[in-house]
């Protein structure tokens, strides 16, 4: 850490957030670019929608499954080699989805490809939380959720595009490689805690740590290397459990959006290609906008209030009571135009809840809080695993309408979970007394 005389703090946590936001746009990127390049796929390989939802399905799965490893990993070793290396091995599935050639090695390379990613948003929460003070969690998590977000939204022009003159297969090639080079530069350039970065100056460590009553900064809320996870008393939390149903509702609806919408418009809504790649992007930009406002907005409420139960819970019920209110007129609307709009402010809702959703791992996993992010995530993920596969089911067995309504009653159910149960004050990690 440098020793700048200059009592304005210095800016590595930007940095750092930078960092960690173009993860996060990357790691949407290549987990989407699949959805865009389906129907593609599905005509070359003759694939029905029940088929394309349980391919679809794969990497969330695996993606569920591993999120408390993901987890203890960042607690245990830190972010910054943990990030490097399942950047690096995920990046390397990408490009091997371009050589499948048929239903099982489809399934079993998405699947592949979510164990890598399990890893991702559970390892950056534990980094973000050693960088970040409690005041401004929730603006971070909304940032770099939305930076997600944008990956997802900016993946159907680019992988039409790409398509367009070098085929699907491209698409995963590229991918793949800008993966690996984000890998690269985050190791070279992170470190695990702000004392050791170069960039950080005195004012902006006592800013994230904090100075006690003889103005000295305090000692790291939590070393590097956590100690034994508590499973125990994580298992028998209430508000463990209820943190992971909320977001178990919240990611079974997102993933309506990140596998079928581009088959939706082209199979339903009966658009081209072409306007695929444009209106399959505008639920996602406003998704980007969502996560934003949503961190702000949680950020403001605690500084305003200091009421964390306040702050966490308003924005979040808010979010996705929203969601329904737009996702079931987008269902039955006979108007395509008024559908893809309807859905547009409903993905505004949806990522609305994503700031306190993340922040509440940070408030009440302490240093367990990239174990408690891998349950959380773990869980929502059971969610979207199954999510694309009851969409297909339904869309190929009853009709379009009905996947869009199971959604929203989760949803209701979800803000429910927040208004009674989901507590961000309460510890998940301390016995109660």
């Amino acid at each position: 850490m440098q020793e700048a005389h200059s009592t304005r703090p210095s800016h590595a946590r930007w940095y750092t957030l930078g960092l960690i936001s173009l993860l996060y746009l990357i790691t949407y990127l290549d987990r989407v670019n699949i959805s865009s390049a389906m129907p593609a796929i599905a005509k070359e390989f003759n694939f029905d929608k029940a088929t394309t939802g349980l391919i679809f399905s794969a990497f969330v799965w695996a993606y569920a499954i591993f999120q408390v490893p993901g987890g203890w990993l960042a607690d245990k070793f830190g972010a910054r080699a943990v990030l490097m290396g399942i950047v690096i091995y995920w990046s390397i599935m990408t490009g091997a989805t371009a050589l499948a050639f048929g239903f099982l090695s489809f399934w079993f390379l998405r699947f592949l490809f979510g164990i890598g990613e399990a890893g991702a948003f559970p390892s950056a929460t534990r980094a973000m939380q050693l960088w970040y003070p409690r005041r401004e969690r929730g603006f971070v998590q909304g940032i770099t959720h939305s930076a997600s977000r944008l990956g997802a939204a900016i993946a159907p022009p680019i992988v039409i595009f790409i398509m367009s003159y070098l085929g699907w297969r491209s698409v995963f090639y590229i991918c793949g490689v800008a993966g690996a080079l984000w890998a690269i530069l985050w190791y070279l350039t992170y470190r695990n805690m702000p004392e050791e970065h170069p960039l950080v100056n005195r004012a902006e460590l006592a800013l994230i740590r904090g100075v006690d009553e003889q103005g000295n900064i305090r000692r790291p809320a939590m070393e590097t290397k956590a100690a034994d996870v508590p499973w125990a008393t994580l298992l028998r939390s209430p508000n463990m459990w209820a943190i992971m149903c909320a977001y178990f509702t919240y990611v079974y609806c997102l993933w309506i959006f990140l596998s079928w919408l581009p088959s939706y418009l082209v199979d339903f809504r009966h658009f081209t290609l072409l306007k695929v790649g444009i209106f399959a992007s505008l639920p996602l930009f406003a998704g980007v906008i969502g996560d934003t406002a949503g961190g702000l907005a949680t950020d403001w409420i605690l500084r305003k209030t200091r009421n964390t139960k306040l702050a966490r819970r308003s924005v979040a019920i808010v979010g996705l009571l929203g969601c329904a209110v737009f996702i079931v007129p987008a269902a039955l609307t006979a108007d395509a135009y008024v559908a893809v709009y309807c859905l547009t402010g409903a993905m505004f809702f949806l990522e609305f809840t994503i700031g306190p959703s993340w922040a509440v791992p940070m408030d009440a996993g302490g240093k367990y809080s990239g174990t408690v992010s891998g349950m959380m995530n773990m869980a929502g993920n059971i969610g979207g695993a199954l999510s694309p596969t009851v969409f297909g089911i339904l869309a190929q067995y009853g009709n379009w309408q009905a996947p869009f309504i199971v959604a929203a009653v989760l949803l209701v159910l979800g803000a429910g979970v927040w208004a009674f149960w989901l507590d961000p004050e309460r510890s998940v990690v301390e016995e109660k007394t």
